[in-house]
């Protein structure tokens, strides 16, 4: 089991990593981040409304079952959001630089990561 701080240095090791982020999304509030070149705490805000309305979505629409994870591609950046199964209300944060990564390996790693977050 791994705590914040080892889940954030293990998601910064990923091929391509700009930043990284565990985000509350009750709240919006950022847990531990790693990175630069994103502002994560307005990042950590933004996508919380995202998760908090696509669960909404979900609700209207009785599809049962939870987010496995949630992909952005922008010009240059890849986004994942991963909502985490043992800690309800968290989800991890990641931002890819395109051109770097490879969005399989990371999506593994960052579900490999999500799996080992100790409940906080």
């Amino acid at each position: 089991m791994a705590n914040i701080n080892e889940t954030l240095s293990g998601l910064m090791d990923i091929d391509g990593a700009l930043g990284c982020a565990i985000v509350d999304y009750t709240s919006g509030m950022l847990l531990g981040s790693a990175g630069a070149g994103v502002d994560l705490e307005l990042a950590a805000a933004g996508n919380s409304e995202v998760v908090k309305a696509k669960l909404n979505t979900m609700k209207s629409l009785g599809i049962e079952g939870g987010i496995e994870d949630i992909l952005i591609t922008l010009g240059t950046q890849l986004h994942i959001i991963r909502p985490s199964t043992s800690n309800e209300g968290l989800f991890l944060y990641q931002v890819l630089d395109k051109k770097n990564s490879n969005l399989a390996l990371a999506r593994r790693k960052v579900l490999d990561l999500e799996k080992s977050l100790q409940r906080v």
